[in-house]
Order: structure tokens, then C-alpha cells, then sequence
């Protein structure tokens, strides 16, 4: 049986079905004889075939051989029928047809043509369709790839260097991690609408808050916790028609704009405070913002790069010639931030890193990195190798030594990073809702303090949740946010059953290293005094007790043993804790994507 008796296209056919059956059907015309030459002939042995039929089919032993002629014919002619039949269903049953993207798809393609990726460029910055269809639940990298084995070797026996260093890791190549990129959203467990509280006229609470994130009471808090399908959180931005405008932390209607248009993937940091650096440091030749490294074309092309900034660091960059009129200082487009929200410069740059979905409403995924890092990794490569490898959808390194938030506690409290009484009311608070320090008991979850330095992340219902409630702690506590992460992430975990992909911190230094010299970074605008701190987030004179709020003396202190917290002598002993950071390069054997 031919293809044309299927009704399909032979290899070198660019013909539609039609066509290739009228030229079948033509050709069988063209070759039959003329009517007019053997029309008489064919009638007379027609009369003659009918005449012998009719003459001999009355006897008994040729009718029988007819029935049995007639029999044979219609037999053959059903399992011919019946095997075409079967074939046209075999090959329908080999087109897939599904609703959405599956991740088997993803992997068929993987190693395709740069040219292809070019083509995928309008995918990558596509708007999910809402409500999807489908979600993406991951998927196996195909055998044989060097990355499916992937371990960490040994460290290094170098006694010498015994600080937190960069360990291997495995990145596929740009092409591979673009054809893996999801075109569908992860699932979001039990959440699935989330809106935010807009509130023009604000009252205090019992305590904490402020008038950009709003005084939600501990009953509002409390609320927030539980997981529902359609939830409404405070998330910042309280006043003003958009975040952005009006709401402190304003921002010009032109960049404005231009955040409404990445669609895809956004990397982002910020640099408050410059004013407080001094001018010498500044005019040595320092880079105050560091460029991404090892950035693809493809991904400058389609990923957005927005660093935010105060007026005095914009005007610094003017002044240093560093910014254009395009806005832009290399690949990082500069947004200046008007208004900004709080007097500690730290507290302002939990703005955008807490939340990025709400200042890019149509972004994909999101990279937050710090000022203090430069990226070296192209931003696609880290999305596949700590998200959609993981099917995670929130990915941070872990602390390099603490994984005890007690501990993380004291170690504030010692560096002086925030005032004493302040992270002590908010352990307390913790202690009092069912905190207790890490221990084996807690496994697989393998630490509770991260290094916020860097967050992964993709835009959906229960990332957006989880950095919102992060950011109220942030905004009701101290700043200091690694004290908060693991109350909100447990919280959320013990409604939804949502894990976070908490990675190595050595991971985390294969691909962003220290950027500022150890000079600068001791220049670097110090915690605001006690006053400045008390003005704006008090130790709240409020406790819960047997599940009632009593009022307690302001002096926390008193009422419980005093710990001896190491002083700092001077300066240069306080800087010695810091590792200088060698800017340094990437493994050579870059071919077999180990870097």
C-alpha cells in the first residue's frame, strides 16, 4: 500500500494533501482508454460474460464454485478494507496532541541550533495565559549529560585558606538551559488568587509597622498564615494608585513604563546610602556598581537589568560620568527612587528585594542580587540549574556557618548590625509562637538562616505570598531579614506543604563574588544610632503572655540574665572578620560546563 492511498506527503513533497490526491486521481484518467474507440466492444463481451454466467450457474456444481468465487472476493476485500483502516489509526495515534507543554517536549529539544533559539526569543518574554491550563512539574536532564551525575568533589586540602570559598558547578550550555525554559507556571499549592490591602487611611496597630507597609494588627498577621485559596495581605505600597506612584518609594512614570515591559526575566539590585560614604573612597577609581559578567547576547537582548537608587548615588553617577542619557551604566538601567520610605538605607533596600513582583507585575522570574556582588553566571544558565532542575520556584543559598537562628541572633548582636533590645523582643516573640533552634529533627529542611544575598525566584501565587509576609516581619521587627525567614517559610510549609530550595552557599559563590574593596566596604554607611532606630521601629512595649498582650517595662534588659556580648576593639580588628575576596576566575575546563 502506497502513501498516496494514505493521503500522505512523500519526503520530498511541500504540497498540501489536496493536491497530491487530485494528481493521483488525474494521472489514473489520464491512462484509461477512450470510450468512443471500444465502447461497442466492451458491451458485446459483456452480453457474452452474462450469457455463459446465466447458461451454467443453474447447474449445482458451478453455481457452488461462484458462490464460493463471490465469497472469497468479499472476504479479501474486508481485510483490506480492515488493515488500511488499523494503519490510519496507528499513525494518528502518533501525534500527540496536549493542551499545554510537557517537560518530555523540553527535553527532545535540548542541544537545538542557536538558531532556533532566536526563534524562542517571543516565548521567553510571553505572558502565561491566565488561569493556566497546565503547570510545568519539571524534568530529567537525558542520559549521558555530564550534569546528571553531577558531585562535589573534596575540598581542596589547603590548610592555609579556611574561609568560605566557590565549590564546581554544573551549568548546561545557553542553548540547552533556553530550550528548557518553561512556557508554563509552576503550580502554586492551595493559593491561587492573591491581591494586596490598599489602605489611604492608616492606624496603628499594637506595634511595628509603618506608613508605607501598613499596621496590620497581630490578628491580621495572624491571618495571613492561613493559607487559603483567595488571599489579601499587606505587601507594601499601601497608598497610591500603583506602586510606584504616590506610595513612597516613587518612582518616574518613564521607568515606570519600562518595568511594565519585562515580561520575562528581571535581575535586580539597588544602592541607597551613597551620600553617607565618604567622597575620598568614592574618587579612587571604584566601580560603585559592578557589571554582570559572561552575559550572553541572547540573554542582554532579552533580559531586563534595572538597578534602583537614591538622588544622591543618581547624582554621583552623573557627576562620575558613568551615567548617560539613556539611563543606563552599562547593562543596568538606573531607576532613581523618590520618597524613600524609611531613613535607614538597609530598610530601603528591602523594598525591592522582598518585592519584585510587585514592582514588575509582568515578570516571569526574578534575580535579586546585591550591590556588593558581581554576577559572573549568565542569568538563564542559574534559572535552570536552581529552579527548573529542582522544579523549585524559590531558591536561596544557605548561611556558610550559622544555620541556627539563636545563633544568627547573637552574631547580630555582636557585629552591632542592629540594636540589641530590638532582635531580643523579636527571638522572644518567635520563641513564644514555637521557634526552637535547629537540630536533626528538622531534616530535610537542612538550615534556617540564609544568605540573602542572592534570591531566585519565579512570580506565582505562593513566591509572591512568601516574600510579602517576609517583608511585613521585616517591616513590623528589626531589619535584619535571615531572623524572620524561618518563621514565615515554616509557617507557610505546615498550611501548603511548600519546601524552598535552600543551596550551598559555595554554589552561590561560583556564580556573584565580592565586588567592593575591603577600603570602601569600611567606609560603607554604618546601622543608624539606637535614637534613629527607636524613632522608627521601637522595641514594642507589648508581649504576649498565656496567649493575652501585657504591657512590660521598656527595659528589656532587666528582666532577664544580661549575656556579655564581645565588644569590638577598634576598627581594624572588626574588619579583620572580612575575607578578602580575590576577584577571581572560572575553572578553565569550561567545555564540560563545570565552572
Amino acid at each position: 500500500m502506497t502513501t498516496g492511498s494514505l493521503g500522505l506527503r512523500s519526503s520530498g513533497s511541500y504540497g498540501s494533501l489536496q493536491q497530491v490526491q487530485n494528481s493521483s486521481l488525474s494521472f489514473s484518467i489520464q491512462t484509461s482508454p477512450p470510450l468512443s474507440r471500444k465502447a461497442s466492444k466492451m458491451l458485446k463481451e459483456k452480453d457474452r460474460l452474462f450469457f455463459w454466467i446465466f447458461r451454467f450457474a443453474p447447474r449445482k456444481k458451478v453455481g457452488m464454485l461462484l458462490l464460493c468465487l463471490v465469497s472469497l472476493a468479499v472476504f479479501m476485500w474486508v481485510l483490506i478494507v480492515g488493515k488500511g483502516e488499523d494503519a490510519r489509526e496507528s499513525i494518528t495515534r502518533n501525534v500527540n496532541i496536549a493542551p499545554g507543554p510537557i517537560s518530555e517536549e523540553k527535553v527532545s529539544i535540548i542541544g537545538a541550533p542557536p538558531s532556533q533559539i532566536i526563534e524562542m526569543e517571543g516565548s521567553v518574554n510571553a505572558t502565561p495565559l491566565s488561569p493556566p491550563t497546565v503547570f510545568f512539574t519539571g524534568y530529567k536532564l537525558p542520559p549521558g549529560n555530564p550534569c546528571e551525575h553531577f558531585a562535589l568533589p573534596p575540598p581542596p586540602a589547603d590548610k592555609k585558606k579556611t574561609g568560605p570559598r566557590p565549590c564546581p558547578v554544573c551549568y548546561l550550555p545557553l542553548e540547552d538551559a533556553v530550550a528548557l525554559m518553561p512556557n508554563a507556571p509552576s503550580f502554586s499549592p492551595v493559593l491561587k488568587d492573591l491581591t494586596y490591602v490598599h489602605e489611604e487611611n492608616l492606624y496603628k496597630s499594637e506595634f511595628g509597622g509603618s506608613d508605607f507597609g501598613g499596621y496590620p494588627s497581630l490578628k491580621q498577621r495572624s491571618d495571613s498564615y492561613d493559607i487559603r485559596e483567595s488571599m489579601s495581605v499587606h505587601c507594601g505600597f499601601v497608598r497610591g494608585a500603583k506602586p510606584g506612584r504616590q506610595t513612597g518609594f516613587d518612582i518616574d512614570d518613564s521607568d515606570l513604563l519600562e518595568m511594565e515591559k519585562c515580561r520575562g526575566v528581571v535581575v535586580a539590585s539597588a544602592i541607597f546610602g551613597t551620600a553617607l560614604l565618604q567622597k575620598p573612597i568614592l574618587t579612587r577609581g571604584f566601580d560603585l556598581i559592578r557589571q554582570p559578567k559572561n552575559v550572553s547576547e541572547y540573554t542582554q537582548k532579552t533580559v531586563c537589568f534595572h538597578m534602583f537608587v537614591d538622588e544622591e548615588t543618581k547624582a554621583f553617577l552623573r557627576n562620575s560620568s558613568e551615567l548617560g542619557s539613556n539611563k543606563k551604566v552599562g547593562l543596568w538601567r538606573i531607576i532613581v527612587v523618590h520618597n524613600l520610605p524609611y531613613s535607614d538605607p538597609r530598610r530601603n533596600g528591602k523594598v525591592p528585594k522582598l518585592l519584585l513582583h510587585r514592582l514588575f507585575p509582568s515578570a516571569r522570574y526574578s534575580l535579586w542580587v546585591d550591590a556588593k556582588l558581581e554576577l559572573v553566571v549568565d542569568p538563564i544558565q542559574i534559572l535552570e540549574r536552581f529552579l527548573w532542575r529542582k522544579n523549585a520556584s524559590f531558591a536561596i543559598s544557605r548561611h556558610y556557618r550559622r544555620f541556627d537562628v539563636f545563633v544568627e541572633a547573637e552574631a547580630n548582636k555582636a557585629a552591632g548590625k542592629y540594636d540589641n533590645a530590638s532582635i531580643d523582643f523579636q527571638i522572644d516573640f518567635y520563641k513564644k509562637e514555637g521557634l526552637t533552634p535547629y537540630s536533626a529533627a528538622k531534616l530535610p529542611i537542612t538550615s534556617d538562616v540564609p544568605e540573602g544575598c542572592v534570591i531566585v525566584r519565579e512570580h506565582i501565587p505562593i513566591t509572591n505570598l512568601f516574600t510579602c509576609l517576609w517583608f511585613n516581619e521585616v517591616d513590623r521587627f528589626t531589619s535584619r531579614d535571615q531572623i524572620s525567614f524561618s518563621t514565615v517559610r515554616d509557617k507557610i510549609r505546615l498550611k501548603t506543604n511548600y519546601t524552598i530550595n535552600m543551596f550551598l552557599d559555595c554554589e552561590r559563590r561560583n556564580f556573584v563574588i565580592q565586588g567592593y574593596h575591603r577600603d570602601l566596604l569600611e567606609h560603607w554607611s554604618p546601622p543608624p544610632p539606637p535614637s534613629v532606630i527607636s524613632n522608627v521601629h521601637p522595641p514594642p512595649p507589648i508581649v504576649m503572655v498565656d496567649g493575652s498582650l501585657t504591657k512590660t517595662s521598656t527595659n528589656t534588659s532587666a528582666s532577664r540574665p544580661t549575656k556579655k556580648v564581645p565588644t569590638k576593639r577598634g576598627k581594624d580588628r572588626r574588619w579583620r572578620r572580612h575575607r578578602k575576596i580575590v576577584i577571581g576566575s572560572k575553572d578553565a575546563s569550561t567545555s564540560n560546563n563545570f565552572v
